[in-house]
């Protein structure tokens, strides 16, 4: 898989330091599984922000903390593992997680103009979604209130800034106002997570989008 499009260094240090929303904490995670750059990238952060925990004054634990743990990697290894190496799967570990399943798992529902979307379950500060745009149709032109990363994971959809593949993501924010249109051949797949509601232009899609919840 040939990657153009990565996360940035401020996404990948809170992914570290566990400080992002879980929406977003999905994407970075998916992106990550499919990215052999970014999961290094990701590495050496971790690696400055062990290096700063040692730094760190020791924290009471309760006695059986470390055979609670033991036991929780123990249960769930086997079933880790498996997951991983499914390369059968569309859809990587992480997001396989939440949608329960892979892509004939999820629960799709209209969202205007042959776009279908399923929202997936986190915590309520931001939004997360699965998207599949038909091959050759757009997205309505919108801008952001907030950030919006999406991730590619069939398929392709070119918009004003370049052209975007599988593994790629886009990291949009209220300076980019956009038409995301998908490549003729197989229907465009994405995962998006949003912190703000998006700005759209046309009537129609503003007086849906409180139903749509995006």
């Amino acid at each position: 898989m040939s990657i153009k499009h990565h996360l940035n260094d401020a996404l990948l240090m809170a992914y570290s330091a566990g400080t992002l929303p879980e929406a977003f904490s999905l994407v970075v995670a998916t992106h990550i599984s499919m990215c052999d750059d970014c999961r290094a990238r990701l590495a050496s952060f971790d690696a400055v922000g062990g290096a700063v925990l040692e730094d760190v004054g020791s924290v009471a634990m309760d006695d059986d903390a470390f055979a609670a743990t033991m036991a929780l990697i123990e249960d769930a290894g086997d079933e880790a593992i498996i997951a991983d190496i499914d390369a059968g799967a569309l859809f990587p570990a992480p997001l396989r997680d939440y949608v329960g399943g892979d892509l004939d798992a999820v629960k799709w529902r209209p969202a205007g103009g042959g776009v279908r979307q399923a929202i997936l379950k986190t915590s309520p500060n931001a939004t997360v979604r699965l998207i599949r745009i038909p091959a050759g149709a757009s997205v309505p032109d919108h801008g952001h209130r907030g950030t919006e990363l999406t991730l590619v994971l069939q398929g392709a959809f070119r918009d004003e800034e370049d052209r975007f593949g599988p593994g790629d993501i886009e990291v949009a924010d209220e300076h980019l106002h956009h038409t995301p249109v998908a490549e003729e051949g197989a229907d465009c797949i994405c995962l998006a997570a949003t912190d703000a509601p998006l700005k759209f232009n046309a009537l129609l899609p503003r007086i849906a989008q409180p139903f749509l919840r995006i």
